[in-house]
């Protein structure tokens, strides 16, 4: 407990500014520990959205009305929180997509028309996202490239040996996972994506977590691609950000056709726009993309290694509390984790385990992640998975104990 009341964050007076908390679910005060599905957002964030659409509601780039300016001046501000946020090197290598999901599939799809070939090696990792694995497979079918899968250790990290192993000069794209979403292990990307380019591999790293529990910078990294979710990181649902290096991004064609993204059009043929534009085919989310700005812009005052100290605090809290319960395993126990805990308790499914946590106005998230390969490789139907976020408390941590030790005898 001690190390937690040293952290530099005023939890009790943040947490005043996320109205969803202050409830109860069940006669019991809402515990939020489903972060890493989605999180809860600040006021800052909803009342971005509200303005908007009672004051300056207009589509983007294209009118020469007050209100389109406004709107339009906005939108792009956000796309330069985004910029900083990564630490891109310029706004054109910033594309707001719907999410990883979209992200994903952006690419795959368009490597698959330009880059891909039969024969060729596509490498991901054991612990991906569905989101991470199907686009991939369908570029596969679709070019005869072959998916090559990174195995895992005993504690749930990539096997380094054997990635160095699969990583060769038939390696056209590495796509790996920043923090698994299903056992909170922080991937040496930067590392993989030193590997993958000594072979002459382009690197997609999917942020959805590692967005929101670590410092990114793409730079630093030297991917090719990352990309992120909005809603996992406080802002609204519907909006993400790929990044992407502006000399491949030049290099690949368009993802959708429509309007925004050309520069002219005749019946014989038509003109792409520059970048960003390239990739932003029809209307887009303008609401959720200004508000994204107020979103990251509030992770920025915090401050991303605050937030971080804080979060793995109640990690390592929780991990000692929870297991004291007996019949526990804790599943995932990399040496580097984020804050994110799964867990499965002997004779008991863990459906059960988070019908009787809400009953006590506990959220958790159970099944199997998304990640239903993992979940296969071992063995296991699912897990029961708390994640924390920055306005978590140790409190909550103490009732989420208390609760799953009632609950487990409760079933047992």
């Amino acid at each position: 407990m001690s190390s937690l009341t040293s952290s530099s964050i005023d939890v009790r007076a943040l947490r005043e500014e996320f109205p969803v908390l202050h409830q109860q679910i069940n006669g019991k005060p809402l515990i939020y520990f489903d972060n890493a599905a989605t999180s809860q957002k600040p006021r800052v964030v909803i009342e971005a959205l509200k303005q908007y659409y009672e004051q300056y509601n207009s589509n983007i780039h294209r009118g020469a009305h007050h209100l389109a300016a406004k709107a339009t001046e906005a939108y792009e501000q956000s796309r330069e929180a985004a910029r900083r946020f990564l630490n891109a090197s310029s706004i054109e290598e910033v594309l707001f997509v719907r999410g990883v999901t979209e992200a994903v599939n952006l690419v795959a799809d368009c490597l698959s028309r330009a880059w891909l070939q039969a024969g060729d090696e596509v490498v991901i990792s054991t612990m991906e996202h569905h989101s991470n694995i199907v686009p991939w497979q369908m570029a596969c079918e679709r070019t005869g490239a072959v998916l090559k899968v990174i195995p895992l250790n005993d504690l749930g990290e990539l096997d380094m040996a054997q990635a160095e192993a699969l990583i060769t000069p038939r390696t056209k794209v590495l796509s790996v996972v920043h923090i698994s979403n299903a056992l909170g292990t922080i991937n040496p990307v930067k590392e993989l994506v030193r590997k993958a380019k000594a072979v002459g591999a382009l690197t997609f790293i999917d942020g959805a977590q590692g967005a929101v529990h670590l410092p990114v910078d793409v730079q630093g990294l030297d991917c090719d691609f990352y990309a992120f979710s909005g809603h996992k990181v406080y802002a609204p649902t519907g909006i993400g950000v790929l990044y992407g290096r502006r000399s491949v991004l030049e290099k690949l064609p368009p993802y959708h056709g429509g309007g925004e993204m050309i520069k002219e059009v005749t019946f014989e043929k038509t003109t792409y726009n520059d970048l960003p534009f390239k990739y932003e085919a029809g209307t887009p989310n303008i609401a959720d993309a200004i508000a994204l700005r107020y979103a990251l812009e509030f992770v920025e005052q915090i401050g991303k290694e605050a937030m971080l100290r804080h979060e793995q605090a109640l990690l390592t809290y929780a991990t000692d509390l929870v297991s004291r319960i007996d019949g526990l395993q804790v599943i995932g126990q990399a040496k580097e984790k984020a804050g994110i805990l799964s867990f499965v308790i002997e004779g008991v499914h863990h459906h059960d385990v988070g019908v009787l946590l809400d009953n006590m106005g506990i959220a958790i998230r159970t099944g199997h992640h998304c990640t239903q390969p993992l979940m296969r490789y071992l063995g296991l139907e699912g897990t029961s998975r708390a994640s924390f976020a920055v306005y978590n408390t140790p409190e909550e941590v103490e009732r989420f104990a208390e609760a799953l030790q009632k609950a487990v005898n409760m079933l047992r």
